[in-house]
């Protein structure tokens, strides 16, 4: 019986490479993307061309009602849902208004997971994701440009804690992943161009920055390995860790 993984904003980078990664015959990826859909249906072919099953459904993780409707699909043709993987996140998109971080990285991400709940059978596993610099935000410092995501993403994982009693009584166990900056991600080329000695002393920092590929990894065995309720796993940043 394959386990049915839904995987938020997984048309690309991260999110993309879990779902990849998760191929297999005891997977069904539910590949979530917002409006890149050939790049989507690239990642459900790469999926199934290497032995698993896959599927894209097209919804703002923003939108609730869009959200409803994803998950009633996903309840009518799979009957129910395994793991949840919060990936989707973002906040600098251009037009976006000063609330839209914290909708997105803080609301967006409570209310799916709440949704999800009645799906998921004891033994379910929600993974969300974030980065080292809006996890340590308060106790490391934030680039400027960063400082909207940080904020409403480490927002987004104190309300996801918040539901500790919740998760306990469905018998879902939650894990945080978090990562230092991503090697060859937007957010790393972005931070180049605007402050090229801060992306070089986060690679001094430690052996370099993980890949995508590697971050990945690390989500993948989240979403399976023993873990309590709560964990959190790192990636990269030893400094931060110290």
């Amino acid at each position: 019986m394959s386990k049915v993984v839904l995987v938020t904003g997984a048309s690309r980078g991260v999110g993309a490479e879990v779902a990849t990664q998760l191929a297999g015959p005891h997977h069904h990826v539910v590949v979530n993307f917002r409006e890149k859909a050939k790049r989507a249906d690239a990642v459900v072919d790469a999926v199934r061309a290497a032995g698993g099953y896959a599927s894209a459904i097209q919804t703002d993780v923003s939108d609730e009602q869009a959200v409803a409707a994803m998950l009633a699909e996903i309840a009518e043709r799979f009957g129910g849902l395994d793991v949840l993987v919060l990936n989707a996140s973002g906040g600098l998109e251009p037009g976006a208004d000063e609330d839209y971080p914290m909708r997105l990285n803080r609301d967006a991400q409570v209310r799916l997971a709440r949704l999800a709940l009645p799906l998921m059978a004891a033994g379910g596993r929600i993974v969300f994701v974030t980065s080292h610099l809006a996890h340590f935000h308060g106790r490391k410092p934030v680039p400027a440009d960063y400082l909207p995501i940080a904020t409403s993403k480490q927002a987004g994982e104190e309300a996801l804690r918040g539901m500790h009693q919740e998760f306990e009584a469905a018998g879902i166990t939650f894990v945080v992943v978090s990562g230092d900056m991503i090697e060859g991600s937007t957010m790393v080329r972005l931070f180049e161009r605007r402050d090229p000695d801060a992306v070089a002393a986060r690679r001094h920092a430690g052996d370099g920055l993980p890949s995508a590929k590697e971050f990945a990894c690390a989500i993948v065995r989240a979403t399976h390995e023993p873990h309590r309720n709560g964990d959190t796993v790192y990636v990269g940043g030893p400094d931060y860790l110290s």
